[in-house]
Formats: C-alpha cells, sequence, structure tokens
C-alpha cells in the first residue's frame, strides 16, 4: 500500500494516473471532509475543471 504525505500529495499521483485515461475534457468531483484537498491537485495535474458534492 502507498503512503502519502498529506492529501495534497495524493491528489497529484491520482492526477497523474487519472492523466493515463485520456479523457478530452474531464472534471472531477469531490467529496467534502478530506476529498476536496485531493481533488483540487488531481485536477491542477489533468488541468481540468473541479466541482464539489455535497451529500
Amino acid at each position: 500500500m502507498t503512503l502519502f504525505t498529506n492529501r495534497e500529495d495524493a491528489g497529484r499521483a491520482l492526477g497523474t494516473a487519472l492523466g493515463r485515461l485520456r479523457a478530452d475534457a474531464p472534471v472531477l468531483l469531490a467529496l467534502p471532509r478530506g476529498g476536496v484537498p485531493v481533488a483540487r491537485a488531481a485536477a491542477d495535474v489533468l488541468g481540468a475543471e473541479l466541482d464539489i458534492v455535497l451529500v
């Protein structure tokens, strides 16, 4: 299991992994309470839009 130093580090790794999918216009959806920093970092890597889903 990979351990990350923080949520942003995990998000950058996620963005790199998702970048291999080659989506034309990716949109990341983030869940509050920890998911937003991860999704923001991933969206930055992908150059993607980010939206937050409240549940």
